[in-house]
């Protein structure tokens, strides 16, 4: 059974970092793509990043040049490095694996940036 399990969030002061970790139960080549999203109170799901063999990394407009996201096929992780943040980046963070069958979710982990 895949699993896709995050940790890294937490409490944070604007402007300071957190890296988010996302643990995949196969190997992460079982994905074509891996990403990051996130869902704000009262709001959408929305991309934050995603990752791809032979693929420049994408980002939404709004983290590009603050989060970078990685991977570390040895240990079938992928992180999301969250740097500068900001008010708005408080949101449940999702891991997502897409495959050409399915896409795979993790449970979320939250993100609070504090003034």
């Amino acid at each position: 059974q895949v699993q896709l399990v995050e940790s890294g969030g937490g409490l944070v002061q604007a402007g300071g970092s957190l890296r988010l970790s996302c643990v995949a139960s196969v190997s992460i080549f079982s994905f074509h793509t891996m990403g990051w999203y996130r869902q704000a109170p009262g709001k959408q799901r929305e991309l934050v990043a995603t990752i791809a063999s032979g693929r420049a990394p994408n980002y939404t407009d709004s983290v590009k040049g603050r989060f970078t996201i990685s991977r570390d096929v040895g240990k079938n992780t992928v992180y999301l490095q969250m740097n500068n943040l900001k008010l708005e980046d408080t949101a449940v963070y999702y891991c997502n694996g897409q495959t050409y069958i399915k896409d795979y979710w993790g449970q979320g982990t939250q993100v609070t940036v504090s003034s």
